[in-house]
This record gives structure tokens, sequence and C-alpha cells, in this order.
């Protein structure tokens, strides 16, 4: 069988790399039934990753014994139980890296910092660095809600295709959490549009009456993370944005950058 470009291509990635290429491919495969929802058959991987199917099937097989793929009575396959357990450490871990980044926000910025991850059709918060003045707030850490009435779901959707969107409101739906929730597909594409065009994203007493949230994505992350402030709308005016959203967009690219380091290479 003649070998496919994208195999081709893959070998070379690999080779400069130093990677292993089944290890490769095994982790991409499941990265791309994330992406479509969880569950797929084997002639979409193959047509979306340009491996051959025996390739996917003997990886999938692979997965499938380790418990991280279950094959479906259908014949399609679905993300395993297993991986659970690495993506509730992953998210502990990653709760730990972004508190020092966080612990910065408060200290210019007055306010409880938060991050949040998109997870399947809802917002999670991974990790919560709180004010020093005493405010009790909806956000906590572990806690999950709908995108749509939080700052850090307008700047985690801000990047999708409007089609994407619609299609996760239709699953979700739009609850009014106070008279302020947007509750229409129209308006909440305007707000993210208005996000995409500010460079922020603002909850202006949409989840908690009271409270306003200042939210910016963190870009270039492994995961579709964001973060944000959160204090009383009486000190988080107008003023008080022109002077915070510097400090979260800074915060933002160098907790990327902390993300994405791999740290010092192995010596060999």
């Amino acid at each position: 069988m003649p070998t496919s470009s994208a195999s081709t291509s893959d070998a070379a990635k690999t080779a400069n790399s130093g990677g292993v290429q089944s290890l490769e491919r095994a982790f991409d495969l499941l990265e791309r039934m994330a992406d479509a929802g969880g569950e797929v058959g084997l002639s979409e991987l193959s047509a979306s990753s340009g491996l051959p199917l025996p390739t996917i099937h003997r990886l999938m097989r692979t997965l499938v014994t380790c418990g991280y793929v279950r094959q479906q009575p259908n014949r399609r396959y679905a993300l395993g139980p297993r991986l659970i357990r690495l993506g509730e450490s992953a998210s502990r871990l990653l709760g730990t890296w972004a508190r020092p980044h966080l612990a910065r926000l408060v200290e210019e910025t007055g306010e409880t910092a938060n991050m949040a991850l998109l997870d399947g059709d809802e917002i999670v918060y991974v990790a919560q660095v709180p004010s020093k003045h005493s405010m009790r707030m909806f956000t906590e850490v572990g806690r999950r809600v709908l995108p749509h009435s939080t700052g850090v779901g307008k700047a985690l959707l801000a990047g999708s295709a409007p089609d994407e969107v619609r299609a996760l409101l239709a699953r979700t739906g739009m609850p009014a959490a106070t008279e302020k929730t947007i509750t229409t597909p129209e308006g909440f594409l305007a707000a993210l549009e208005q996000v995409r065009r500010q460079g922020y994203a603002v909850d202006d007493n949409e989840q908690e009456i009271g409270v306003r949230c200042l939210a910016v994505p963190v870009p270039d992350s492994p995961t579709t993370a964001a973060i944000s402030i959160s204090g009383p709308a009486g000190r988080v005016t107008e003023t008080a944005v022109r002077r915070i959203v510097p400090v979260l967009q800074e915060v933002a690219r160098e907790l990327s950058q902390a993300l994405r380091s791999t740290g010092p290479a192995a010596s060999g």
C-alpha cells in the first residue's frame, strides 16, 4: 500500500522531534475524538487524520485494551473512563500552575481572580485566588456553569465559529440567571463579536446581580482556558476596566508561556 502524504509528514515530524510515532498518533486520535464530541467511527477518524484504516484500527485496539477507549454496541468508539482520572489530575495541576499568576492579578487589581476551562458544553472553574475584600461570589473551584451567562464563557467561545456556538446553545439552552443574562443566540453572538473587537469579555450582572467580571482567553494554551477577575459592580467601574484589562492580558500571556513550557531537556 503506498504511503499517504499525511503519514509521510507524520513520520518526518516524529523523526525531527525524536518522538515515538505510534504514541503521537494515538494521542492525536484521542484529541480528534474529543473534538468530535467523544464518539466517532473509524472512517471518520481516517478522514480527519489521513491515516489508513488498518493503522487506526490497530491503535484503537490498543487504546481499548488499556481502557482509554471503549467500543460501543454500534461499533463506534468512545473515550474511555480511564481518561477521567488523568483529566482530574491534570486539572488539579493546572490550577496549581495557574495560582501564582492569579495571585499577581489579585495583588494588582484587588479583586478575586479565576481560571476556567471549557469542558464539553460547560464552563468549569479550576483555580481561584480570592480577594482580600470579604465578598462571597458564585465562582468557586469545581463549579460548573453554562457559558452564556459568564465572562469566561464569552472569552472561551469568542474564537468559535457561529454555527458551533449556536449548536452549543441549542444543547444547553439559555436560562436566565438574572434579568441581565443574555437569553438569545443572536444576543450572545453579538456579545462574542464585541469580545473579538475589544479583546476582553464582560459579565455585567449577568450571572449574579451586583457582580461584574472581566475575562480574557489564555492565548495558545494547550487546552482552551480563560482567566478573569470578579468584583462588586461598584468597584469594577469603567475607569477600573481601563486599568485592569491590560493587566489581565499580560498575565494571560505569561500564563500561556508557563503552560506551554516543556522545561529543561533531559540529559542523554
